[in-house]
């Protein structure tokens, strides 16, 4: 891409006048195509992010007050040094009934002993606990699912810990027999490393903001691994998780939105992860993710060309290529080719002009998303850094992931490093 780009304005920069201008005026056009497409989004995104902020401001939460039985389903594979704050969180939800099962799988470390420790009866909260050969998360869940005692599962990842309030606030969704799932609101919690807070900020404004706005209209296209509430009905129908994705929590979402369950977003109901402060552990994270998400829509890609019936599938998948492909390549590019052409073009004051616009804009919306989800307003001023530097890096590696699934080049599951941080880390 670089290559190509430079060769392109080398080759203009030898032409006649008459390219050279036009050269000039294309990239004009471009830069506010970009624009446009950057602001249509961005206001879109807010607005039925708002949308949904406001309707649940006014009609306040579900006035539904039966609270049924939660298997809670924990699976962990060498997460020795985080499972036990893990359960030790769940042991204290705010909720009259649930179980806690612990799949661990076939981990090489300390994780099956810490686990057993905490086996057994907690007051009213049974802590069950299971081991099976490794053979990925998916199985592992599916294993929980198999396991699970009663009709709804709340899903999480084992280096996360959820708020107490978290599963009272979620269930009453389950009233209405068309949901199948309930999202929930994903936080970075070492906030005391710079990279941690850059993350902070992107789960607020880069992927809460959209699945806000996705709530809104029941369609929220990935439920995240930390926290995910479901109907065992749900899974049964589709079948569970399946294995072959690097992104099984997408890929099963899009099979649950395929076979006409609705999902929601409950913003209240918030689990804290430990974000990577290591730029390879980071590049790496954001590496599988875009894998796994080409990988569930390469599984449904007939889709792409066919809106109906499964208009609602078209809808998520275009919406997942897009913000998880299309647009992180669309991102790069366009820095990539206006900073060249203004740089050999002398066209410098234009590209700062573009700067200031554009970090304008991420500080009015981590400003919004920020207060909308009652955050430590410190994140703000990281909006200044946040797209020119922290999302063009990950957009860089995003791109490169894009270019080796379409490859079909082999990766493994390339786990992160662990970090014992305690309750919240915040």
């Amino acid at each position: 891409m670089v290559v190509v780009t430079a060769l392109i304005i080398i080759w203009t920069l030898h032409s006649p006048l008459q390219v050279q201008r036009f050269l000039i005026r294309l990239v004009v056009v471009s830069l506010l195509l970009f624009l446009v497409t950057l602001f249509i989004r961005y206001f879109s995104l807010l607005w039925f992010g708002y949308l949904q902020h406001a309707e649940r401001t006014i009609k306040g939460p579900p006035t539904d007050d039966t609270f049924p039985p939660v298997s809670v389903i924990v699976p962990a594979y060498n997460e020795a040094l985080v499972i036990g704050d893990a359960i030790d969180a769940l042991l204290r939800l705010d909720y009259p009934e649930y179980e806690v099962i612990i799949i661990d799988d076939g981990s090489t470390d300390d994780t099956l002993d810490i686990a057993r420790q905490w086996e057994g009866r907690h007051g009213g909260v049974e802590v069950r606990v299971f081991t099976k050969a490794n053979g990925g998360k998916a199985t592992a869940l599916n294993t929980g699912v198999d396991q699970a005692r009663h009709e709804f599962v709340l899903c999480m990842d084992a280096d996360a810990w959820i708020e107490p309030q978290s599963l009272r606030v979620t269930m009453p969704h389950f009233a209405d027999e068309s949901i199948g799932a309930v999202a929930g609101n994903v936080k970075v919690a070492n906030r005391d490393h710079w990279l941690a807070r850059l993350q902070a900020l992107e789960y607020i404004e880069g992927l809460n903001m959209p699945r806000r706005a996705q709530g809104f209209m029941a369609a929220v296209n990935i439920v995240p691994g930390p926290l995910g509430v479901f109907r065992i009905e749900a899974l049964q129908d589709v079948g569970g998780y399946d294995d072959d994705t690097f992104a099984e929590d997408a890929d099963l979402t899009m099979k649950l939105v395929a076979s006409g369950w609705k999902i929601i977003y409950e913003d209240k109901a918030i689990t804290w992860t430990h974000g990577p402060t290591n730029a390879l552990d980071l590049i790496q994270q954001r590496y599988r993710w875009t894998r796994g998400i080409l990988q569930a829509i390469r599984k449904r890609k007939s889709i792409l060309w066919h809106p109906f019936p499964d208009f609602p599938l078209w809808l998520s998948a275009v919406e997942m290529a897009f913000e998880g492909v299309i647009w992180p390549i669309l991102n790069v590019y366009a820095h990539l080719f206006f900073a060249m052409v203004a740089l050999l073009y002398g066209m410098g004051e234009l590209l700062l002009y573009w700067w200031v616009l554009l970090t304008i804009l991420d500080l009015v919306v981590a400003l919004i998303t920020v207060a909308m989800e009652e955050e430590e307003l410190i994140l703000v001023p990281y909006a200044l850094i946040y797209r020119f530097a922290f999302i063009l890096f990950l957009d860089v590696s995003k791109t490169l992931a894009a270019i080796e699934e379409l490859f079909n080049l082999g990766m493994s599951w390339g786990k992160l490093r662990r970090v014992a941080y305690g309750h919240g880390g915040h």
